[in-house]
């Protein structure tokens, strides 16, 4: 075996299985990372090659298997979703950013929640600790959640409701991070825990480690490959109403900017997002270098009777200032072509490009197998499950959305899929 494709085999089998040997880091009150070496490769692992063997034959199929001994390298098409090996590992983790990271992502996210004491923090939902902890194992926090946990009985599920705001910054660092889910039957909290997807796995759910927005930062500032940074600033739930006693929505969302300021990151290295207006408007006003590469998040489409004026507003959108739309990916694929059976960019892609804006999309591998989308009712294949049959179509997807909509960049909860494609056709993202 050539020795450059030996390591990288050997790599990549590390770090599919051996997570504490391919991404050393060590507690130290929840914060601390070891120095990541300076020998790093780009592993894929065997993800990318499963699905092209699954492909129909044809030019696509040909192109990808043209590139499967590599050279591999970091590319900022590939956005790490929640970290990027949310698939797999705990999400919002230092372990999930490290795979990502691993697998070739270029940007790397933290959706940012705050704490009782306005700390800010990495969980995809300010109310969600109850699904992604084991804050209900610890009693003396599980005392203070919005709404304690509640077993299943003859007439209602299991739950409860535990927020980032419930507990100070320092509690928060102090949980471990699980796979998100619950067991809606359950009768105790430990048999809350359960309830992972079935595609996805709780082999890893061993104590993720928790991060805060300042400790994200300067794992993902320390890793080789000048990787870049999109944080997510998360809006509070009904449970948790703004102003949180005097907190602001806008104070919050200056927080963010201010924190990567205070570590000297440049702004041409983070994409801000969000879901709410007030907030991209707030960057592009208050802080004119950030809000240039705003990420405005877009969900107003979700209901069938407003993705006509979803689409309408894109121009509206770029004239008032914002660069940069991100849809999920079922609003930018169609089901067309003369068969009727091919995917093709939808109204809401070509309306977009023809206003000017860049889209970067979200998210690749958060489904389970494709056999199963249109039965699953699965949100991200939704505008075209019924021409969805395997798993090999998902490069037929990614392809779509890479050179015929021309996508500025893909979030994945899986970063080897979409890092190998966006190599294999030199695609290299944001900044580029």
């Amino acid at each position: 075996m050539h020795a450059a494709v030996g390591r990288l085999a050997l790599t990549a089998w590390v770090a599919g299985l051996g997570l504490a040997g391919a991404f050393p880091f060590e507690r130290r009150g929840g914060q601390g990372q070891k120095p990541v070496p300076d020998d790093y490769y780009v592993s894929l692992g065997p993800r990318p090659y499963y699905l092209i063997q699954n492909m129909t034959d044809g030019p696509l199929k040909s192109k990808l298997e043209s590139c499967e001994n590599g050279p591999f390298e970091v590319t900022s098409w590939s956005i790490g979703h929640r970290g990027g090996g949310t698939l797999q590992i705990p999400e919002e983790t230092v372990q999930s950013t490290l795979a990502g990271a691993r697998m070739g992502a270029g940007i790397l996210e933290c959706d940012v929640s705050f704490t009782k004491d306005r700390g800010l923090v990495c969980r995809h939902d300010v109310c969600d600790l109850h699904t992604t902890t084991d804050i209900l194992l610890r009693p003396e926090l599980a005392a203070k959640c919005t709404r304690p946990f509640t077993p299943a009985n003859a007439t209602h599920a299991a739950s409860a409701l535990c927020c980032t705001s419930d507990i100070t910054t320092e509690e928060f660092t102090s949980l471990c991070s699980k796979m998100d889910g619950f067991n809606a039957t359950a009768t105790t909290a430990e048999d809350f825990q359960h309830g992972v997807p079935f595609f996805r796995t709780e082999l890893y759910d061993t104590c993720g480690q928790v991060m805060t927005l300042d400790s994200y930062i300067e794992l993902v500032d320390s890793l080789p490959g000048h990787r870049n940074f999109t944080p997510e600033l998360k809006t509070p739930p009904a449970a948790v109403p703004m102003p949180f006693h005097g907190y602001t929505q806008a104070q919050y969302a200056r927080d963010m900017i201010d924190t990567f300021i205070a570590h000297g990151i440049s702004p041409a290295r983070v994409y801000p997002q969000s879901f709410t207006p007030a907030d991209v408007y707030l960057w592009l006003n208050e802080y004119p270098a950030w809000g240039a590469q705003a990420v405005f998040l877009d969900e107003d489409g979700d209901d069938p009777a407003n993705f006509t004026t979803a689409v309408n507003r894109l121009p509206a959108l770029k004239a008032s200032g914002v660069n940069i739309i991100s849809p999920p990916i079922n609003y930018l694929l169609a089901v067309g072509g003369p068969d009727n059976k091919t995917v093709v960019p939808s109204d809401y892609a070509i309306v977009a490009k023809q206003a000017g804006l860049e889209i970067i999309s979200w998210s690749f591998e958060r489904s389970g197998p494709l056999t199963r989308v249109l039965a699953d009712d699965d949100y991200y294949y939704s505008s075209v499950a019924p021409i969805m049959h395997y798993d090999g179509q998902m490069y037929e997807v990614l392809d779509v959305l890479g050179r015929q909509i021309g996508v500025k960049a893909m979030f994945s909860d899986w970063s080897a899929t979409v890092t190998y494609y966006a190599n294999c056709f030199g695609l290299k993202g944001p900044g580029h």
